[in-house]
């Protein structure tokens, strides 16, 4: 498997890896649904956000965010009163926030999707060494989706929270070219290949 390095996680989280993590994604609920998880994951580990994975769902209604977008007190005291979810108001909160700020995105250009997809011209992208386990925290093109969501109106959705979204939606390839998802990911949808743009905190996982 490569860096990826998932083969010592729970099994719903290699599960989550080989069937959904960095798989060209341009289903608008299912973003919602990665972006918001991101939000909540916000100071904890990723292997909690897949074991709680149902409880968000049954909490924000399968992430349907015009329902989502709706909520008031009521619903931020019943989501506070599940069991087993993090009980965060700020991030529940934003959430319910950030699907006002995802439908008026949606409204302006058609879907989120297209959106996002629109800052890699529709493409997967694939960075120079990532592939080969030199992966950063964030970059250059994160910095700009994420002022441009802040600014937008999103909350806790810094560059470093963007990037990994950016890595789970497919929008960037960063499977270890030993991974046989890489490749599988490559041979089923278009790519661009492009340089490292401002990298920061650079980690090499390969061998």
């Amino acid at each position: 498997m490569g860096y990826c390095n998932w083969d010592g996680a729970c099994a719903d989280c290699i599960r989550y890896h080989d069937t959904e993590w960095g798989v060209p994604l341009h289903d608008d609920r299912k973003q919602f649904e990665f972006l918001m998880m991101e939000v909540m994951q916000c100071g904890l580990n990723w292997d909690m956000m897949i074991k709680k994975r149902e409880i968000f769902r049954r909490c924000f209604e399968r992430f349907d965010y015009d329902r989502v977008a709706a909520y008031g007190e009521a619903d931020i005291m019943r989501i506070m009163n599940e069991p087993g979810m993090i009980r965060s108001r700020r991030k529940i909160e934003a959430v319910i926030h950030n699907a006002r700020c995802f439908r008026e995105i949606r409204t302006e250009f058609g879907s989120f999707s297209a959106y996002l997809w629109g800052f890699s011209e529709g493409k997967t992208i694939l960075y120079t060494k990532h592939a080969v386990g030199y992966i950063p925290v964030s970059n250059g093109l994160s910095d700009l989706i994420s002022g441009d969501l802040r600014r937008r109106g999103f909350k806790f959705l810094g560059t470093v929270t963007v990037y990994s979204h950016l890595q789970a939606c497919g929008i960037i390839n960063d499977h270890d070219v030993a991974c046989p998802r890489y490749q599988e990911i490559n041979a089923s949808h278009p790519t661009i290949a492009k340089r490292r743009f401002r990298e920061k905190q650079v980690s090499f996982y390969g061998d």
